[in-house]
């Protein structure tokens, strides 16, 4: 069994990643850390655990216990503990943050969207930057069009994301009052997921310089994301669908579908669903995912099953929403 350890364990991604490992056929959770609860049973936080486990938070879990431990910390918390922890050689490490996404000589931790850097998981890395949720959704729509050298010309997103997106500390724009019933946008163009996808694609197209003029929108919704992207695109629409489906025909969880596609298809699931379609020369792509499991937990664990050698779909065959 793999032995995890959780710290930040109060959070969204970190309920929905323990919903997942206890469900795991190869993994113990040995403990999950939250300084503020600890003491407290798991499920008393996340309540849908009720009867599920009788795991109790602790302040702070012991890293030589642990095959792989998983950061479910704010933005800035993961490098202030790399900094400060003493870690074990052998640890393989998870941060859902930003704080590694983008390389540096700084540090080892490889980019961890499997569906672009899966050789770079499986062949001998230790420490994985789980990517954004919006960044997720934004790439996969993307990538096949990057690797056939085919992003020549300004990339338009607009992409509307449930609250669950903003972490479970209440605030301003997440509260229901506010959220429900109403749709805002934020960020415009300089949304912080723009830093990675730009990474992203230049990897696989070195000579890309275009614009992406990206629009994040909060919905009134809970889960989910929508990821609208159109460009001028000057490829018939059945031969982008070819280069899309050749892409992904060996990739387990990102589909090609030639129905239109929506949030229910894909919540509550580790999955991303992606609709083409060409019209008056713009090429239209149509990305969804669940933006706590794609986006994050689930994507999680899909990287630990890469760096422990299991099957890519082990602990993941989830059930869509659908009505």
């Amino acid at each position: 069994m793999i032995k995890a350890g959780i710290i930040g364990g109060a959070g969204y991604t970190a309920g929905e990643l323990i919903r997942l490992l206890i469900n795991h056929p190869d993994v113990e959770i040995v403990w999950v850390a939250s300084e503020s609860n600890a003491g407290n049973l798991v499920s008393d936080v996340h309540k849908g655990l009720v009867g599920e486990t009788g795991l109790r938070f602790t302040s702070a879990g012991s890293l030589a216990d642990i095959d792989v431990l998983f950061c479910c910390t704010p933005h800035g918390e993961s490098a202030k503990f790399m900094q400060s922890a003493v870690i074990p050689d052998e640890l393989r490490i998870i941060d859902l943050s930003q704080d590694f996404r983008i390389a540096s000589d700084s540090h080892d931790f490889v980019y961890g969207l499997p569906e672009l850097n899966r050789k770079a998981i499986v062949r001998g890395a230790r420490h994985i930057a789980n990517p954004g949720c919006f960044a997720t959704a934004i790439q996969l729509a993307l990538l096949p069009l990057a690797k056939n050298l085919l992003l020549n010309s300004t990339v338009h997103v607009t992409a509307i994301t449930g609250s669950t997106g903003a972490g479970v500390k209440p605030s301003a724009t997440s509260h229901f009052s506010w959220r429900n019933d109403n749709v805002s946008i934020y960020k415009p163009f300089k949304h912080q997921h723009l830093a990675e996808i730009r990474q992203s694609l230049k990897q696989l197209q070195n000579s890309f310089k275009a614009d992406i003029d990206f629009i994040p929108v909060r919905g009134c919704f809970s889960r989910g994301i929508m990821a609208i992207a159109y460009m001028d695109c000057p490829v018939e629409l059945a031969e982008i669908e070819k280069l899309y489906q050749e892409y992904y025909s060996d990739h387990n969880f990102t589909f090609v579908t030639s129905l239109p596609v929506d949030l229910k298809d894909v919540v509550n699931t580790n999955k991303c669903l992606i609709h083409l379609d060409k019209v008056d020369g713009k090429l239209l792509i149509t990305s969804v995912v669940d933006n706590l499991l794609k986006g994050a937990s689930g994507q999680a664990v899909h990287n630990m099953n890469l760096l422990f050698g299991l099957h890519e779909r082990t602990g993941l065959q989830l059930k869509p929403s659908a009505f």
